[in-house]
């Protein structure tokens, strides 16, 4: 006969746990919460950065207006952004600021909105009406465009309302849709590059000849490209003048 300290021991759900066992479900529960959690660091380590783009507040700012390519306003005095500082303007939504700032291209005007920031590439989501966008005194010039020669880039084509904090990441495939229609409705489109460039990896997209780019850019959304176009520089903006023929997914 078998001592009761050496009887097999087995699992009886309406009755108390053998001590055999109570050792070993312990450890099998211990060693599975350990591995669930390994799992769930391994997925998140496995996900893309999303990136330090961010709503920063409220900020206003003094500037020149830049209305070609798009709304960007190069910055004369402001307590938020430093001096030549240029600032990427959008709307609320997925909306661009073309219909507004056209009549005040080449004006010093004073803006005022939510601030976003992705690494050295400043926006502001612009309030409605008056209290977002208007002239004001003072005197100012745009900076005069330095051509920085012909170039053949790799990067990503995204809306630059999403990459600087409207949305995180703001960028790739899952961010397809949105950056898409973000560009429809006139956000400024943005050449983030896979290298730095003249100290930056931001460009202001325009066409060849320095206007708005066209709807052939929404098929090369949100993944890697690689295309060529001229660079130039305004001031504190980067501008990369895309010749749309060249565009091509990179394998």
């Amino acid at each position: 006969m078998t001592p009761p300290d050496r009887e097999p021991a087995f699992f009886i759900g309406w009755a108390k746990a053998p001590a055999q066992l109570r050792d070993l479900m312990i450890g099998v529960g211990l060693g599975l919460i350990l591995l669930l959690g390994l799992a769930g660091y391994m997925v998140a380590a496995t996900q893309n950065d999303p990136g330090d783009g961010a709503f920063l507040g409220r900020a206003s700012a003094v500037g020149v207006l830049q209305a070609a390519p798009y709304p960007v306003v190069h910055v004369l005095e402001s307590d938020t952004f430093a001096p030549g500082t240029a600032v990427l303007l959008s709307g609320l939504g997925k909306r661009g600021v073309q219909d507004r700032a056209e009549a005040l291209d080449g004006a010093v005007v004073e803006i005022a909105g939510a601030r976003m920031a992705r690494g050295d590439i400043q926006g502001l989501q612009l309030r409605n009406g008056g209290d977002g966008l208007r002239a004001a005194d003072g005197a100012g010039a745009l900076p005069e465009p330095v051509d920085l020669g012909r170039w053949r880039l790799s990067g990503e084509i995204c809306d630059g309302k999403c990459l600087t904090g409207a949305m995180r990441p703001g960028r790739g495939l899952a961010h397809k849709a949105c950056a898409n229609l973000c560009l429809i409705g006139g956000v400024p489109p943005v050449f983030v590059t896979t290298d730095k460039v003249d100290g930056t990896e931001f460009f202001l997209l325009a066409d060849a000849d320095g206007g708005p780019v066209t709807d052939a850019i929404l098929d090369h959304t949100a993944t890697l490209v690689e295309a060529e176009g001229r660079l130039e520089r305004h001031g504190g903006l980067h501008v990369f003048r895309l010749d749309p023929g060249s565009l091509r997914v990179v394998p």
